[in-house]
């Protein structure tokens, strides 16, 4: 069966955990399932795997592909920054291994509906979790034009923040900013042309601000730092600078050379990618989303 998402650095994550026990796994992004896939045909001693998204989408696509696995899945719909509140509603202490691919999917990209895409019309939307309040067309429409400026610097780091942000209020006055399309035709004319699309960074910052992105990675980091096993692993997958860098700054703050120095640590790691791996060559040619990807990957040594 074909998969509306093709899960990126497939081999290394499998890779990650090689040489693990795990009874308990706890993926964050569950999506369509690949990773899931991948992991439990790898480790058959998994006795509990939980699935957390906060698409309802990928929840049910997952569930037809791991139905193979149905007696050891278990699905949460919520975010993985809410981690230490599944755990303890399911009497589960800690887990052994810990996976998220942080982003956005094709499942969401590809839905027009969904508004996350430059590549076609849609709504002014990007919630990864369609009951969430916060739209990017309020944020368009409402947020003051210097938190516009903020937003499109310190999530997209798009250089030319401030004559979008202006661009933006200055064409809401006159009508709401409702789609896609709309955003794109206003911010096009003071963006510059590059390699890749003058809206993607826009769009990006929006998605970030929108899901609170880079708040759920912090707070998740620390979750499965507190509730992983000594001798368990965390895997983290990023799309952009901005991701990778909380993950290898919250990794190295946690290593056992700092945590020997500090007993207010939540845990002790070893960093067991001292740089991050990347997707092969023939990886990026079949499936371009894996360009930017980088996968991180520690191992619990020690609690306090």
């Amino acid at each position: 069966m074909n998969y509306p998402h093709r899960s990126v650095l497939l081999h290394e994550v499998v890779q990650a955990f090689e040489g693990c026990s795990m009874p308990v796994f706890f993926d964050g992004t569950l999506g369509a399932g690949g990773h899931a896939e991948a992991i439990l045909s790898a480790h058959p001693e998994i006795e509990h795997y939980l699935g957390c998204d906060r698409d309802p989408v990928a929840h049910a696509i997952a569930a037809k592909r791991l139905s193979s696995w149905e007696q050891k899945v278990e699905f949460i719909r919520g975010s993985y920054s809410e981690m230490g509140r599944f755990l303890d509603e399911r009497k589960m202490d800690f887990v052994d291994g810990f996976l998220i691919d942080i982003g956005v999917s094709s499942m969401q990209l590809d839905v027009m509906e969904r508004g996350f895409s430059f590549r076609g019309e849609g709504p002014l939307d990007m919630r990864m979790d369609p009951s969430s309040e916060l739209t990017a067309e309020e944020i368009i429409n409402s947020y003051a034009e210097k938190e516009l400026e903020r937003i499109f610097w310190e999530y997209g780091e798009e250089k030319q923040s401030r004559r979008a942000a202006a661009a933006i209020v200055q064409a809401r006055k006159k009508k709401a900013i409702r789609t896609t399309d709309q955003l794109i035709e206003i911010v096009k004319p003071v963006l510059k042309w590059g390699k890749i699309h003058p809206a993607t960074l826009i769009f990006q910052a929006l998605r970030i601000a929108v899901n609170d992105e880079l708040g759920e990675l912090e707070r998740g980091l620390d979750q499965a730092i507190a509730r992983c096993r000594p001798g368990g692993r965390i895997a983290v997958i990023s799309f952009h600078s901005l991701e990778d860098r909380i993950a290898k700054h919250r990794f190295k703050e946690s290593e056992w050379k700092v945590a020997k120095r500090s007993r207010q640590q939540s845990g002790c790691l070893k960093i067991l990618t001292k740089k991050p791996l990347e997707a092969s060559d023939e990886e990026c040619r079949d499936n371009p989303r894996s360009r930017s990807a980088k996968l991180r990957v520690v191992e619990k040594v020690s609690d306090q």
